[in-house]
């Protein structure tokens, strides 16, 4: 089913929030009374932060909002598990520049909603979507009309069939990095923790990585993108159980380690910095070299706990559990995160 602005509901209510690098920089209210917006404030990256961002339709109720991602026209895309409670059932959730509803699609999705990847080839923007519960990564037009779907990685010998033919290693896909020819590398996050690379078709070319703290080894590569900002493409990984970033060649071979990340879910890059959401309650900024610029919006250690309570007890001036952000082109950063009543906040750069 799709949802579309004829079906528009009324908007969300909002809330703000906002930190900075250790103490949080968030100013208070105005001389009539009204709150402003927190603002998280460190020179040249100072941001007013805007919670609950987005005209959410009255018959769509978030779930685990796990993906988010930005077209060339200003539009940005939201996918999430849909709440049990949700009249509709539509997994993603697309608004405008300004935050209006503009459609939803996307129903198949509901439950295993996880990684967005969006990719301009040719003349046309496609959409990659990770589903943890079908244990699948499909290829999608922006409207959600379907290209084409990889499934379990059969054709790599480090996973197996058992005797009726059904899959007999975990696989349960996170995310998608596509590199300049157009190979697609999956990350099996929650699954057996190696990444499988396939060409622009879908044809598989080879499975590396694996479970382990060795270098090459992984333990839940949750998120992972092509980087080009040197010389040659490197494959850099959100190595998430080792609480670290790893570097791969584009054929597998391990190149190096980086730190300064806690439980890392994914990467955006714009203008040679990165946007690395910390699953324990912050967002990572990273210089061309992947050294930390600063912490964004650090909460406390009950997140676990914390995740789970209805939006309002969250407490303003910290995220809970950021799990994927994307820069749009203004330089502003949007950030969702895995919370059972589902959460979109825009950090608007000012």
């Amino acid at each position: 089913m799709m949802q579309d602005l004829e079906r528009v509901g009324l908007p969300c209510r909002r809330a703000f929030l906002g930190a900075a690098l250790g103490a949080p920089a968030i100013l208070g209210a105005t001389a009539k009374g009204r709150a402003r917006r927190p603002v998280i404030s460190s020179g040249e990256h100072t941001y007013e932060a805007i919670h609950d961002w987005g005209e959410l339709p009255a018959g769509i109720q978030y779930g685990n909002t796990h993906g988010v991602c930005q077209d060339s026209q200003g539009n940005l895309y939201v996918h999430h598990t849909v709440h049990a409670a949700s009249e509709s059932r539509d997994s993603m959730v697309v608004f405008d520049s300004q935050g209006r509803f503009v459609r939803s699609w996307g129903a198949q999705f509901a439950g295993g909603a996880h990684g967005l990847h969006i990719r301009k080839e040719g003349g046309e923007e496609y959409l990659y979507l990770c589903d943890t519960k079908r244990a699948v990564v499909v290829k999608t037009t922006l409207k959600g009309e379907e290209v084409f779907t990889l499934g379990y990685p059969s054709e790599s010998g480090a996973y197996t069939l058992g005797p009726e033919g059904k899959p007999a290693t975990k696989y349960s896909p996170t995310n998608v990095a596509i590199a300049p020819n157009g190979d697609l590398y999956v990350a099996d996050g929650y699954g057996s923790s190696y990444i499988n690379q396939y060409d622009s078709r879908g044809r598989y070319i080879r499975t590396f990585g694996g479970a382990g703290s060795g270098p090459g080894q992984l333990d839940c590569p949750h998120g992972l993108i092509v980087d080009t900002r040197g010389s040659e493409p490197v494959l850099l990984v959100a190595d998430r159980g080792n609480r670290r970033l790893q570097r791969f060649t584009l054929d597998g071979r391990h190149l190096g380690f980086d730190s300064g990340v806690n439980l890392p879910c994914h990467f955006d890059e714009r203008n040679g910095e990165v946007v690395v959401p910390d699953l324990a309650a912050r967002v990572t900024l990273l210089d061309r070299g992947n050294r930390v610029i600063l912490h964004l919006g650090e909460g406390g250690e009950d997140w676990k706990n914390l995740r789970k309570q209805p939006r309002g007890e969250f407490p303003p001036g910290r995220f809970i559990c950021p799990h994927s952000a994307c820069f749009d082109q203004a330089g502003n950063i949007f950030v969702v995160e895995w919370v059972e009543a589902g959460r979109v906040t825009k950090l608007r750069r000012v």
